[in-house]
């Protein structure tokens, strides 16, 4: 492979990294200028947390892959009884994923 061979390559990876650094970069900018509890800063962390959730639910509901195999009332289970053990952890995210990808992982290995 020439160094002809890797332009693509080269050029896929510069406007993917400038696509999403370009945001993240004005953001910050945008961000700094914003006071810590202001209306606009609690609509932008709002919409991300909707956007976070929504993508969950999606992947609960309508999974992709080998986990559209496993039924629907495992998943929600093993999402319920996390979200309970993020609570009850004092919402410690990492101890909610864990119990949730163990109940499911359990839960497919029994099935």
């Amino acid at each position: 492979m020439t160094a002809a061979d890797l332009w693509p390559y080269a050029i896929i990876l510069f406007t993917g990294w400038f696509a999403t650094d370009l945001w993240r970069w004005l953001g910050v900018i945008a961000g700094n200028r914003l006071a810590e509890g202001s209306e606009a800063l609690s609509w932008v962390r709002a919409v991300a947390t909707a956007l976070v959730m929504a993508v969950t639910a999606k992947l609960i509901v309508f999974p992709t892959g080998s986990l559209a195999d496993s039924p629907l009332w495992l998943r929600l289970a093993a999402a319920g009884l996390g979200f309970v053990a993020f609570l009850g952890a004092g919402q410690r995210v990492i101890v909610g994923v864990v119990v949730s990808l163990a109940l499911l992982s359990l839960g497919l290995a029994a099935l």
